[in-house]
């Protein structure tokens, strides 16, 4: 009987496929986790994350919002595909290699001179280059609703890199800058068969003289968007190795992984109602905030739900990570509130999205973001760790009342506005 009434409803299918992506991402994460920071240590696995975590900051500028476009235009028209899949490889292509030269750059600065610039190097190509493709690959299958093919390119570069670590193990104890090696090959492998599948499947790129013209500021929304959300999980993790210690940076990456583990059904819910958001923003904030009505209260229920056993398990962690990681018990239990906190802010945020107002969405996401970076300078020298929970339960709090605010502003002023106003 479940199953029958899941498979008549569109957005619970949707929702099914990407939960299975997500859930069977769960045991090779996993598994990779653990396998590293028992073989790096917390000091050696905090300089892994930190390099990963300042490549993630300028991950959503690879690709300019491009794969977003790329959904939109492929929802209405399929025979856009191969115009926009071609232009989207192209300017992933370029701009990776740009911010890989940026984040070398910007690694001098930032992280500790201990951490090797060959591990820089590689894990900006594998993320900004190949990671960031592979990324446009399942957006294209979600744009032509193959939400299976999706899950599929989700699950790919995490079996690649698992299984790689494990022959590495097999072979030698590694060093971070064997991970890196590591990380960068196995991202490759998952690169080529994500654009092989997309080719096969959808269609061959077309490259010809055309720009995106007005949708490059929309584009530049979305990355801007993204790139604040990435702030607001990973600069902290960055500035933890620069201001505090790679221990304490480890320590706060593992409690902060499990945070994003307990979310991974919520943002299943988020990815497979997307699109539906922006049909609903046909009748402005008053058709998106209905949406919204219709999926908050599970979503939240769920949130509560996974904070407080997130807190009452926390003393398992240093079974499962080992000695070294005894601190991330308290670590855990000070951002267990997060997955509740991160409910509040999500459905909202997207209301305004699908009734055209992204780039209101990007400004409070910027705006928080600086407060997040600046709770963490002030609190991290201070407090270590703990400074940077503070300033993520401050900022994730903070955002879920400005972008309430701001829903029910537009709801007041504007609220039938057409989806034809996106980019204001």
């Amino acid at each position: 009987m479940l199953w029958d009434k899941i498979k008549k409803s569109e957005l619970s299918r949707d929702t099914l496929w990407m939960l299975m992506g997500h859930a069977a991402q769960l045991p090779i994460r996993a598994v990779y986790f653990i396998l590293i920071a028992r073989w790096l240590g917390a000091e050696g696995y905090g300089a892994f994350i930190g390099v990963t975590a300042l490549v993630s900051v300028l991950a959503p500028f690879a690709s300019m919002g491009a794969g977003n476009i790329l959904i939109k235009h492929v929802a209405r028209d399929r025979s856009e595909f191969s115009f926009y899949w071609g232009r989207t490889l192209l300017l992933t292509w370029f701009s990776g290699i740009v911010l890989t030269l940026v984040t070398v750059v910007l690694s001098h600065f930032i992280l500790p001179t201990s951490i090797p610039l060959m591990l820089v190097i590689t894990v900006s190509i594998a993320d900004l280059l190949f990671l960031s493709i592979l990324n446009v690959c399942a957006q294209a299958f979600q744009g032509f609703e193959r939400l299976s093919m999706t899950s599929l390119l989700l699950i790919l570069p995490n079996a690649t890199r698992l299984l790689a670590l494990i022959v590495l193990i097999l072979l030698k104890k590694p060093t971070p800058l064997d991970l890196g090696y590591l990380y960068l090959v196995s991202t490759g492998m998952a690169f080529l068969a994500g654009v092989y599948l997309v080719t096969r499947e959808l269609g061959r790129p077309i490259y010809h003289g055309r720009v995106l013209d007005g949708e490059v500021r929309e584009g530049l929304y979305f990355s801007v968007a993204l790139c604040s959300t990435t702030i607001f999980n990973d600069i902290d993790k960055t500035m933890l190795t620069r201001l505090a210690t790679l221990q304490a940076a480890g320590i706060y990456a593992a409690a902060y992984r499990l945070i994003d583990v307990a979310f991974i059904p919520v943002r299943s819910l988020i990815s497979a109602s997307y699109a539906r958001f922006f049909r609903s923003g046909a009748q402005g904030m008053r058709g998106t905030l209905a949406l919204v009505a219709k999926l908050l209260p599970l979503a939240a229920g769920y949130g509560l739900a996974s904070s407080l056993v997130l807190f009452l398990c926390a003393p398992l962690l240093p079974y499962v990570f080992g000695r070294d990681f005894k601190e991330a018990t308290d670590a855990l239990r000070w951002l267990s509130l997060l997955p509740f906190l991160k409910v509040l802010h999500y459905f909202p945020a997207n209301a305004l999205t699908g009734a055209g107002f992204q780039g209101l969405r990007s400004s409070l996401l910027v705006g928080t973001a600086f407060v997040n970076i600046s709770l963490n300078l002030w609190l991290i020298p201070l407090y270590s760790w703990r400074g940077s929970a503070w300033a993520s339960l401050l900022s994730d709090g903070l955002y879920a009342v400005v972008i309430w605010a701001a829903a029910v502003w537009k709801l007041r002023s504007s609220p039938t506005v057409a989806l034809a106003n996106q980019g204001k």
